[in-house]
């Protein structure tokens, strides 16, 4: 990723729980509590990148070297109800429910924390939903050909369930939607000029 990404930097900025290993003087406004001290065990939700970073770093002079400020637990939109929703039916989860950016939120998760289970789920959510983004596209595509302009093609048409599919997309998602609507309407623009010689 880009330091100019925009997805990057709203990933950075999503909420992840965290629990302090040591008391911090005068950062109790993290919890609330302004003035106060933020005591060992406090559970605060902080942006990733902040929480990446305190986690990281060791405590060094202030007590055990081997010992992070915090450690923090998978957030709500990749924790374990999420991955059991995943497991059963992936198309039936709505990822921008659960993250706005959530492939870019899970892979970032995946580097900090070990967990084997997220990447294979990942893995086969992202090859399930890709073959039914792929599908609605071409469906989309379509529906724009016969008479309406191409931004109603992308969502009208579709009727149902295929419209909650997509609401449901996240940004990495739409981009791929897009893409492919936009490759099968070339497509088809270019069989029909060629029909045409």
């Amino acid at each position: 990723m880009s330091y100019y990404d925009l997805d990057s930097i709203l990933t950075d900025a999503e909420k992840i729980p965290c629990t302090f290993q040591l008391d911090l003087p005068e950062l109790g406004y993290l919890d609330n509590n302004p003035g106060h001290t933020l005591k060992s065990g406090t559970k605060v939700a902080l942006p990733l990148w902040l929480a990446e970073m305190l986690a990281i770093a060791n405590m060094g002079d202030l007590g055990d070297p081997d010992k992070s400020f915090v450690t923090f637990d998978l957030p709500p939109a990749v924790g374990n109800d999420v991955i059991q929703a995943l497991k059963a039916d992936p198309r039936a989860v709505p990822l921008r429910d659960q993250s706005p950016h959530f492939y870019n939120l899970a892979t970032h998760m995946m580097d900090l924390a070990d967990e084997q289970e997220l990447g294979s789920v990942l893995r086969k959510t992202f090859v399930t939903r890709a073959a039914e983004i792929a599908l609605h596209a071409r469906k989309a595509g379509g529906a724009a050909s016969k008479g309406g302009s191409s931004e109603e093609g992308s969502n009208l048409g579709i009727g149902g369930a295929g419209e909650d599919f997509l609401r449901g997309l996240d940004v990495w998602e739409r981009t791929l939607f897009r893409k492919a609507h936009d490759g099968a309407k070339a497509g088809k623009e270019w069989m029909e000029d060629v029909k045409k010689r």
